[in-house]
């Protein structure tokens, strides 16, 4: 038990739905889970609708090192279910956003206002929490977590850094985006390429994040905005959300780059590679914002005399983007193309691989 004021709350273990990854290349698994209860300076989280994201799959295809059996994603809005002792920032009944990205405000990384990489960044796939344990069991298994997250659950536990309370009036369905898709592209264009008013950008890509470079590029003030990407029936969507044209390299039997030349006279001054191909990023010659990539990108600077970024998920933009979505400065309607059950979770990632879906909700 715990004492919260004059009354005490009495803290158990839950029983309850997940949908567990036991080994790679595997489909999801729904099961019956043990949620354990939080401990000092944690939070237990009942989640309301979660995103699937491409670093998600990344995770089933092994591009992401995760220990088995695993709970993973990462992008979600829940309610803040109980809480351990010494959690101040939060309290039981809050909207909340987990962090994959934490933010202790202690170590360098957080107290440096150009950074977001948190000592306490589980970038490694440890699946742990802070004590070195996890949360979660099935099958009298313990189960890892995933990017101090692990949304693919009715309720997860999550440490009181990697939370944010949220407006109790924020849509679950629709600012569960900003845990991650739609703030790491928005963040790009604004925080990391500083794009200009005025300028000309070219976005490789017109995926959820792609989308979102879109809507930033516009925000800031881009005049020109050029989409690229294989994939047509996207284009509507990338116009619609602000691009001002869009071309496919299936259409060219040059390089895109040199399309891209001749289109523009040389003055694309910010270009984002939100596709995550080693071959993409070679080829674009100016800005690139994406993740998880081996390449030394900055090798490549003293030959084409350029700036070049990695840019993911902020803590800092996030904060702007729910600030931003509470005065509806844009429409993150336009980014989610399905909204399915949480068992439906296969099937979502089934539209992730077709290439059908923008971004899919999984609601609990």
């Amino acid at each position: 038990p715990s004492t919260i004021g004059k009354s005490f709350l009495y803290i158990i273990v839950i029983k309850c739905k997940a949908a567990v990854l036991w080994e790679l290349n595997q489909p999801f698994s729904i099961e019956e889970i043990e949620v354990a209860p939080p401990k000092a300076k944690e939070v237990r989280i009942k989640i309301l609708a979660t995103g699937i994201c491409r670093t998600d799959d990344h995770v089933i295809k092994g591009a992401i090192v995760s220990k088995f059996p695993v709970i993973v994603g990462h992008e979600a809005t829940g309610v803040v279910e109980s809480i351990g002792e010494g959690v101040t920032t939060v309290k039981p009944g809050d909207k909340v956003i987990p962090l994959f990205v934490p933010q202790c405000r202690e170590c360098n990384a957080c107290r440096n206002p150009e950074g977001n990489l948190c000592i306490r960044s589980d970038i490694t796939g440890c699946g742990v929490l802070a004590d070195g344990t996890t949360r979660f069991m099935c099958k009298g298994k313990p189960v890892y977590h995933f990017m101090n997250t692990s949304t693919f659950t009715e309720y997860t536990v999550v440490d009181e850094s990697s939370v944010a309370k949220i407006d109790a009036a924020a849509p679950a369905e629709k600012v569960c985006l900003i845990g991650c898709g739609f703030s790491t592209g928005y963040g790009a264009a604004i925080k990391t390429g500083k794009v200009t008013p005025g300028s000309t950008c070219a976005v490789f890509g017109l995926g959820g994040v792609g989308l979102s470079v879109i809507m930033g590029c516009k925000s800031a003030g881009a005049s020109r905005i050029i989409g690229i990407d294989l994939n047509k029936d996207k284009f509507e969507k990338a116009l619609a959300l602000g691009a001002t044209e869009c071309i496919s390299p299936k259409d060219f039997t040059k390089p895109i780059s040199e399309v891209l030349s001749e289109m523009t006279g040389d003055t694309v001054k910010y270009t984002f590679e939100v596709i995550g191909r080693l071959e993409t990023m070679v080829r674009v010659k100016i800005q690139e914002a994406t993740k998880y990539q081996a390449l030394d990108l900055h090798k490549l600077k003293p030959i084409f005399h350029i700036k070049i970024s990695k840019s993911d998920f902020s803590s800092v933009i996030f904060l702007v983007c729910v600030g931003f979505l509470a005065k509806k400065k844009f429409d993150l309607d336009q980014l989610i193309s399905h909204v399915l059950p949480f068992k439906k979770i296969n099937e979502g990632f089934e539209l992730l691989y077709s290439g059908q879906s923008i971004r899919t909700v999984l609601t609990f």
